[in-house]
């Protein structure tokens, strides 16, 4: 296992590289999506760590996390736009990737099978009916190493027209505060389909929803430490509902660091 993901790391690494190109624009894209994958990699394997798992799986980690976003070169390319909305699910373009490596069929069928359902369901609004545990922890760990690096990449990315240098999708009312509903559902501690985003402040909202799809208490840790929620708290309307709804996510966050994540049983 460890040499397949030596193998993996060289193989990535000329990948990303591939789609180098003396456009400016286009190398936004690759080049935040190619220290994205680093960081998500890193997240990956210290969370199964955390998380005790056996050298094996922790290496496992290390790999899903490397090819997570390996879908999202070749949607740059062909799009412009990392809006799956408006090109393809990347989840599902890295998995036509994925099963094309050369190395992938020297994993076991078990372990093959475990990284496709984790990649493809990173990026999905729920994870679909696992089959194990094991298939569904995978799938946690990498929503959760996703999730923590997404807030700072998208950090820079907080105000005005610039939130929307990758997505792309035009806003449909500009004087309108948050899509019917939208509010209502941070307070209830919902997540919501990116469909249903109408305005900045509701791609900046859920950014906090997020909070409610974190799995593990490491996780939630890093992001209370990295102080991610209240910077994007600042940068929404100071709103009743939004402040209230805020105060019951800064109980959700407390509850959630101060909780275990062992013992695991998969």
């Amino acid at each position: 296992m460890k040499e397949i993901v030596k193998r993996a790391h060289i193989w990535m690494d000329k990948y990303m590289k591939s789609f180098y190109e003396d456009d400016e624009n286009v190398m936004l894209g690759i080049k935040t999506k190619e220290t994205h994958t680093g960081y998500v990699t890193s997240y990956a394997r210290e969370l199964a760590m955390h998380l005790q798992l056996a050298e094996h799986d922790v290496l496992l980690a290390e790999l899903v996390g490397l090819f997570h976003d390996v879908g999202r070169f070749r949607q740059w390319k062909l799009y412009r736009t990392f809006s799956d909305a408006l090109s393809e699910d990347h989840a599902s373009l890295g998995l036509k990737v994925i099963v094309e490596l050369p190395f992938f069929r020297e994993l076991s069928e078990d372990d093959r099978d475990v990284l496709l359902f984790a990649i493809e369901n990173h990026n999905k609004k729920n994870i679909a009916p696992a089959p194990t545990q094991k298939h569904l922890l995978f799938a946690k760990i990498i929503r959760d190493a996703d999730k923590l690096d997404i807030f700072r990449v998208l950090e820079p990315y907080l105000t005005g027209k610039k939130i929307q240098t990758f997505s792309k999708i035009p806003f449909e009312d500009e004087n309108m505060m948050f899509a019917p509903g939208f509010i209502d559902k941070f307070v209830r501690g919902e997540q919501v389909d990116y469909n249903e985003i109408r305005t900045n402040n509701d791609r900046i909202l859920v950014r906090l929803m997020w909070a409610y799809d974190i799995n593990f208490a490491w996780t939630m840790l890093r992001i209370r430490e990295k102080g991610y929620l209240p910077r994007v708290m600042e940068h929404l309307p100071q709103i009743e509902k939004v402040k209230r709804g805020y105060a019951l996510l800064n109980d959700y966050v407390e509850k959630k660091c101060n909780s275990s994540d062992l013992p695991l049983v998969y």
